[in-house]
């Protein structure tokens, strides 16, 4: 039971605490994955207390069982909830964004899956000059003629690419680019902050995210946001009234990253944690969310419908 109970409490913890340290940070990015070791926890408990009832295995069993329900209350939101229909009328906008990790993903492939997915909006974070120029060799100016955003050689380029014409209207002062920019009647924020790796970094960025979205009355924050829905700065944004596409059309928990096809001693690294995020504004709601593979990259990129409420 240890390899399951100690893990799992160090998670509940990380969650309910927030130690601001960084290795505390990012176990936080793996709420979810409590529910699972509660959840076997609890059901081998339970089967051993109908062949040997010991004081211990109930005290254990009572623990997983209230970290079970805790970890159940945090993740309902991503299944279950009342979210308001599309006007009458209202025409969807598909919303991709996409970390193709600085050179090391198939960048033409990118192009494909957006084509795929008939995208109006993409967001591409750690996007250097030589992608720029697979993804333009692969008909992206073509599908999306409009962009905002420059290249950059190292992992802080971020461009936005769409159907309609952009407005680029500020810069977005944060360790890797962003911007806040208009499409339309829309007030999009395209973000890429620092990871919690650097912790000041990450809650300076996030800050700074929260209050340009705020400032800017924005309807979509779309991009590799560093975080997860039970961080706080997330939390802050939901308060704020931007909410996950997918929390709100209630296609539930859908993990971004570590995601890998590349082989380890444990076979292929897996996606845990949602840290790609389109976020909904009050004006907007979303009818659909799903991941996509991209090759190469260590992100799965994150495909939004959205609609004018």
């Amino acid at each position: 039971m240890t390899v399951l109970l100690v893990p799992a409490a160090c998670v509940t913890v990380a969650r309910v605490v927030e130690p601001d340290r960084s290795f505390w940070l990012l176990l936080e990015g793996f709420t979810p994955v409590g529910l699972v070791l509660y959840g076997v926890a609890l059901v081998v408990l339970v089967a051993r207390l109908v062949v040997v009832r010991r004081w211990w295995t109930w005290v254990a069993a009572g623990a997983a069982l209230a970290g079970l329900l805790a970890h159940v209350w945090w993740f309902a939101p991503q299944v279950a909830g009342a979210t308001a229909p599309p006007a009458a009328g209202a025409e969807p906008l598909v919303v991709m964004t996409a970390n193709i990790s600085h050179g090391e993903s198939d960048a033409a492939e990118l192009v494909e899956l957006a084509r795929d997915d008939r995208v109006d909006l993409l967001v591409v974070e750690e996007i250097t000059p030589d992608d720029l120029a697979v993804l333009d060799r692969a008909g992206l100016a073509d599908l999306l003629p409009h962009r905002v955003g420059e290249p950059l050689p190292d992992s802080d380029g971020t461009m936005v690419f769409a159907r309609r014409e952009l407005r680029a209207e500020a810069p977005l002062a944060t360790t890797h680019e962003g911007w806040v920019l208009g499409m339309g009647d829309l007030t999009v924020v395209a973000a890429h902050p620092q990871a919690p790796t650097a912790v000041a970094d990450w809650h300076a960025d996030h800050a700074r995210l929260l209050a340009a979205a705020t400032e800017h009355d924005a309807d979509l924050v779309v991009g590799d946001l560093n975080a997860t829905t039970d961080h706080a700065p997330l939390r802050a944004l939901a308060d704020a009234g931007y909410r996950d596409a997918g929390e709100l059309a209630n296609d539930g928990w859908q993990p971004t990253w570590p995601s890998s096809a590349r082989w380890t001693l444990l076979g292929p690294v897996p996606a845990l944690a949602q840290i790609d995020h389109v976020l909904v504004g009050p004006r907007l709601t979303a009818t659909g969310m799903h991941t996509v593979a991209i090759p190469g990259s260590d992100h799965r990129a994150v495909v939004a419908v959205v609609a004018r409420k």
